[in-house]
């Protein structure tokens, strides 16, 4: 019996209108092709991610994100790089990922909730997280004097003593006003572990600003020195968020450029989202790359996108972005470890932010 020839298909190719136009259409849209993971030869977490630029879905957009974070640290016009964090991160496990950073300089300035420094704080005094569940019995970890962050326990008893000690140290503050980021100054002072985000911050003169400090175990900590100081009629100081504003508003102004990055979302992103409009109308970053597990169809701030923050100003026109959808623990390392092992960073200056009567002169 002889071999069929199916020519069904073959004919209905044939009945395409394939114009010169569309020829040269379909060239250049099938000119790339999806090249496959070969992990004979990604060996370390540069290659992989270098492969991932080949790839597709959200291993694509990682490696556009690195990309991103390189072409921000090689611009020969040294853009001030603006890191915000948010959520269960020292919990996580990236606090070294983090003070790496820092010590690094592959970042300038950071905008952070209070529970990722109180944590970070917390650590510093010896206190650690440990491995656990989500699936505990909550009930029981109370009575038990166990914090659960998802599947990760702290000892609330080491919190509690940990607030002791932000008291402590609030006592010891001269009775004045302080931005966030002279008070943070202050308490990295007294840390000495080189694994702290804090301690990195102030041993490198790196700007760490916390907008909603009052929302944390940090804030807890100023609340049992208030309540002491009120107490014993002891005058306190104050912690003015406003001067905060100030403070990185003329970061930006003294900026030739700025880059943004944001690990997660809430206050630190649309902090320094806002920090590039906060005086006067400027460019808006020129780089921006975000790590992001929420959607921007909710229409919260954390999922939307970096072209939703053009239409602020927030983020230049013409800059260069991207974004991936991951959860944290996952991208950051990735990407920060990308561009430490290319090396990219090697013999970038330093920002140095010199605060004096309220005002701000920065040098490299």
């Amino acid at each position: 019996m002889d071999k069929p020839v199916f020519k069904f298909f073959k004919q209905k190719s044939d009945e395409v209108n394939l114009t010169p136009d569309v020829i040269q259409e379909r060239k250049s849209l099938l000119k790339t092709p999806v090249e496959p993971v070969d992990l004979d030869k990604a060996i370390s977490v540069k290659d992989l991610v270098e492969s991932w630029k080949d790839c597709g879905i959200q291993s694509r957009s990682l490696a556009e994100c690195a990309a991103v974070y390189e072409n921000m640290l090689s611009d020969k016009d040294r853009p001030t790089v603006m890191l915000g964090i948010s959520g269960a991160l020292i919990a996580g496990g990236l606090r070294k990922v983090l003070s790496g950073m820092v010590s690094k300089g592959i970042v300038d300035v950071i905008v952070s909730t209070g529970a990722i420094l109180y944590q970070d704080y917390y650590t510093a005094l010896g206190y650690r997280h440990y491995k656990g569940t989500p699936n505990s019995d909550d009930e029981k970890l109370h009575d038990l004097y166990i914090d659960r962050i998802y599947d990760s326990y702290v000892d609330e008893i080491g919190f509690v003593q940990c607030d002791d000690h932000i008291a402590d140290f609030c006592s010891r503050l001269e009775a004045k006003t302080y931005s966030t980021r002279e008070f943070l100054y202050r308490l990295g002072s007294t840390i000495t572990d080189e694994s702290s985000i804090l301690y990195q911050a102030h041993k490198h003169g790196v700007p760490v600003f916390c907008p909603a400090i009052a929302d944390s175990s940090i804030g807890i900590g100023l609340a049992g020195f208030y309540r002491w100081a009120a107490e014993k009629k002891v005058k306190t100081f104050t912690i003015d968020v406003l001067k905060d504003n100030m403070e990185i508003a003329q970061i930006v102004l003294r900026s030739k450029k700025t880059g943004s990055i944001y690990v997660g979302g809430g206050v630190p992103k649309n902090y320094i989202n806002d920090a590039a409009v906060m005086l006067d109308y400027t460019k808006g970053h020129s780089y921006s790359f975000q790590i992001t597990a929420d959607a921007p169809h909710w229409g919260g701030l954390t999922g939307s996108t970096l072209d939703e923050a053009k239409s602020w100003g927030k983020v230049s026109k013409k800059a260069t972005r991207a974004t991936v959808y991951t959860e944290a623990t996952i991208g950051l390392p990735l990407i920060v470890g990308y561009v430490l092992q290319k090396g990219v960073h090697k013999g970038r200056s330093r920002v140095s932010f010199d605060w004096r009567n309220e005002g701000l002169a920065i040098t490299h």
